[in-house]
């Protein structure tokens, strides 16, 4: 980082600056990736039943809010720099672009095997990721300057860096944005998981089903089962659990069995007296 802002000073080089700006913001998000993951292995308590895996996924969505104001930031310095262009000393620019890519191809190695397991951790991936990027932008630039003298290949290459740099923030930050509002994973299908649900002998009816994440590959499911005949309400939502499981891979079910509503009840009486009804089950939901 220090290389690249004293080189990017000397040289001229938008690129060299904005991508020592960069990883300054780096820096600070790959320290607080490493914090939040420390915070999300500590044990649950009282106050925090689900312990403090949240952290990283926090971690994860300020990282991505960084990336986009980083982004913008170059393009808006780029934007300034197409219409005066400033000169630049390829050789400077392109020594020091190498070393910069060798280092964060070093560093996206080490991340590089758990990049698309766990959001936070895939968030200091991309922040490395970007920097490469931003180091190749800059030995582009420096070719281009160094051999045909077009300066505004510069802040060109910096525009399309950042947008690729805007691309992974904005996924960043719909992932997190989704399991902080704790809506649906996006690998399940409510639908179907109600249908799961319903084909379980012993379930009537089924409501209040919701399905989040509590952190990366934990996810959750609550509901209503709504028992049928003379079946009993534990080996039902065993059963359900069991095909939730298995169907949709989700191990940390809960579920409140319910009784019928009183009017079945009352039917089932009457056809154990021998009395008529109607054995329609769309009548006995209207009892």
């Amino acid at each position: 980082m220090f290389a690249e802002a004293v080189a990017g000073w000397l040289s001229g080089s938008l690129a060299l600056v904005a991508d020592a700006g960069h990883m300054l913001s780096d820096s600070a998000a790959l320290a607080l990736a490493l914090v939040a993951q420390r915070i999300a292995q500590r044990p649950r308590s009282a106050t925090r039943t689900f312990g403090s895996r949240r952290a990283e996924v926090l971690a994860a969505f300020v990282n991505g809010i960084a990336l986009a104001v980083t982004a913008i930031l170059i393009v808006r310095e780029a934007l300034g720099r197409l219409v005066e262009p400033h000169a630049i000393q390829a050789p400077v620019m392109l020594a020091t672009a190498i070393l910069g890519l060798l280092v964060n191809i070093a560093a996206a190695f080490v991340l590089r095997p758990t990049g698309h397991d766990n959001l936070n951790t895939r968030a200091a991936f991309l922040h490395v990721v970007s920097d490469a990027l931003g180091s190749v932008g800059a030995i582009a630039a420096g070719v281009l300057i160094a051999t045909l003298g077009w300066t505004r290949a510069d802040p060109i290459i910096g525009i399309a860096i950042a947008a690729l740099i805007l691309w992974g923030a904005w996924r960043l930050v719909k992932d997190t944005t989704s399991v902080l509002m704790e809506g649906t994973p996006a690998h399940i299908d409510a639908v179907a998981l109600e249908k799961t649900i319903r084909a379980v002998p012993g379930v009537r009816d089924v409501h209040d089903l919701h399905a989040w994440t509590i952190s990366d590959g934990f996810h959750a499911v609550t509901a209503h089962v709504v028992l049928r005949g003379n079946l009993h309400g534990t080996d039902v939502v065993a059963a359900v659990a069991r095909a939730i499981q298995q169907e949709h891979g989700i191990d940390h079910v809960t579920l409140q069995p319910e009784a019928p509503p009183p009017g079945l009840v009352n039917i089932r009486t009457a056809r154990s007296t021998g009395s008529a009804v109607d054995d329609d089950p769309r009548q006995q939901e209207k009892p």
